[in-house]
C-alpha cells in the first residue's frame, strides 16, 4: 500500500488545476451523491452562503467553477456547503519551545486523499496539503500563521462548510491566532472538528468547532479526536484518542524535550497508526517552522520539505504497508 505526494506550485488555478480536477471529479461526484443529490443543497443556496461568510474567496471559485465547465453538481461541491459527513483520525500539537512549529499527524483512509501539497496565491501566499479539490487539510501562510484540522469525535452534523475549506479561508484572510480564532469563531461548520493554530510569535490555541454549539477557544497545544472529554465512546476506543492526547500533554510537559524529539514520536505508536484499511492509518507527519515558513513532510522512512523561499515540485511515493505475502513467500 503506498501513499503518493505531489508538490505543485501554481499561484492561481490553470489548467494544471483542472487536468488534477478532470480526473478526480468521478470520485468526488461519487461521494458527494452518497447519500443522494437531494440531500445536497442548490447552488444558488451554495454560492450564497459562499458569498456571505468567504467573499474574499469569491474570484478563486468562479475561476474553479469554470475550469469545472460550470457544471452544476461540480460548481455545489466546490462550495462545500453542507457536504456529506466525514471523520478522520489526527494528532496535533503547537511547538513553542524555540522556532515555533505547528506538528500534526493526519489520519485517513489513503483512497481518499488528494495527494498534493500546493503552493498558491489565491489571497495571500499559503502552503498545504490540499483536501477536497481546493481545501487544506492543514498548512501555513507567508504571514506565519499555520492550522491543521482534526475530528472533534461527535455524530452530530448539520448546515454549515466543510471544515477543509474553512482551514484554507482562514490562511488566506488572517495573519495571527487571534484573527484566525475570530474567523473560526463566525464560520458555521457541518462537523465537529477542532483546529489548533499557531503563529510566529508562538501564540496558539485550539478552537473546538460544531454544527451545534458555538465554537469554544481553548488554550491548549494539543488536540487528537474528542473536546472537552469523549461524546463517542466507540469511535474513542477505536481511534484510542485519549491515550494519544495524554501521551502528547506528557510529552510536551518533559523540559528536556526538543522539536527533533517530538517529531520522531508523530513516527511511532500511539500517535502513527496503519489501521489503514480501516479508515486510520497515518498518511504522514507535517511540521510546520513558521520562524522559517519551512515544512516537513516525514514518513519514518522519507522525507521531502517546501518553503515559500524554496519549493521544487516533486513528486514522492511512500510504502505505507509492505505486502505480507511477500514476506511469508521467503
Amino acid at each position: 500500500m503506498y501513499v503518493h505526494l505531489k508538490l505543485v506550485k501554481e499561484p492561481w488555478p490553470s489548467d494544471r488545476w483542472q487536468t488534477f480536477f478532470d480526473r478526480a471529479w468521478p470520485l468526488f461526484k461519487i461521494w458527494y451523491e452518497s447519500e443522494g443529490l437531494e440531500k445536497r443543497p442548490d447552488l444558488v443556496t451554495c454560492r450564497s452562503v459562499l458569498e456571505l461568510h468567504m467573499p474574499e474567496l469569491i474570484p478563486v471559485y468562479n475561476t474553479l467553477c469554470r475550469l469545472a465547465k460550470n457544471d452544476d453538481v461540480a460548481s455545489r461541491f466546490l462550495s462545500m456547503w453542507c457536504p456529506p459527513p466525514y471523520m478522520a483520525g489526527c494528532s496535533q500539537v503547537a511547538w513553542t519551545k524555540g522556532a515555533p512549529t505547528l506538528i500534526r499527524n493526519y489520519d485517513f483512509d489513503p483512497r481518499y486523499f488528494d495527494g498534493r501539497l500546493r503552493y498558491t496565491e489565491y489571497v495571500k501566499p499559503v502552503i498545504g496539503i490540499q483536501d477536497s479539490a481546493w481545501g487544506l487539510l492543514d498548512g501555513m501562510n507567508a504571514d506565519g500563521l499555520a492550522l491543521s484540522l482534526a475530528f472533534g469525535g461527535r455524530k452530530v452534523w448539520g448546515a454549515g462548510f466543510g471544515i477543509p475549506l474553512v482551514i484554507r479561508y482562514v490562511l488566506e484572510t488572517c495573519s495571527t491566532t487571534d484573527e484566525a480564532c475570530e474567523a473560526l469563531k463566525r464560520i458555521p461548520v457541518h462537523m465537529g472538528y477542532n483546529v489548533t493554530v499557531v503563529d510566529k510569535s508562538g501564540k496558539y490555541a485550539t478552537v473546538y468547532m460544531n454544527h451545534d454549539r458555538p465554537a469554544q477557544v481553548i488554550y491548549q497545544a494539543v488536540a487528537c479526536n474528542h473536546q472537552h472529554q469523549v461524546e463517542w465512546d466507540e469511535y474513542a476506543a477505536f481511534t484510542h484518542t485519549i491515550e494519544r492526547k495524554h501521551h502528547l500533554e506528557h510529552s510536551i510537559a518533559q523540559p528536556k524535550l526538543t522539536r527533533a524529539a517530538l517529531i520522531k514520536q508523530f513516527l511511532k505508536p500511539p500517535l502513527y497508526s496503519q489501521q489503514y484499511l480501516r479508515g486510520f492509518g497515518t498518511l504522514y507527519t507535517a511540521a510546520y517552522d513558521l520562524d522559517k515558513g519551512r515544512v516537513q513532510i516525514i514518513w519514518p522512512e522519507k522525507q521531502v520539505e517546501a518553503s515559500f523561499k524554496k519549493f521544487e515540485e516533486q513528486e514522492v511515493q511512500v510504502v505505507l504497508l509492505k505486502p505480507v505475502g511477500r514476506y511469508l513467500a521467503k
